[in-house]
């Protein structure tokens, strides 16, 4: 329990919050640009929005690890 580090976890939970609201905005932009890029695979510009949206699904897990790393102790 080296890396335990509540105090990172608790600071940063408000902030996972509104990254997991933004994750759920990044799935269905994600699925959108999917759909997009089936229908249409000569537009780029899709698979550049579902990237985009990828990262934004995984933003939670980011911030919080963010934060959990920003705590010494």
């Amino acid at each position: 329990m080296d890396d335990c580090r509540p105090l990172g976890f608790l600071i940063g939970l408000p902030f996972a919050l509104i990254a997991l609201v933004l994750s759920l905005i990044g799935a269905v932009v994600w699925v959108i640009g999917s759909v997009l890029s089936c229908i249409c695979p000569c537009c780029i510009c899709c698979a550049g929005l579902a990237n985009l949206a990828v990262s934004l699904v995984k933003l939670p897990v980011n911030v919080i690890r963010w934060f959990i790393d920003l705590i010494p102790c």
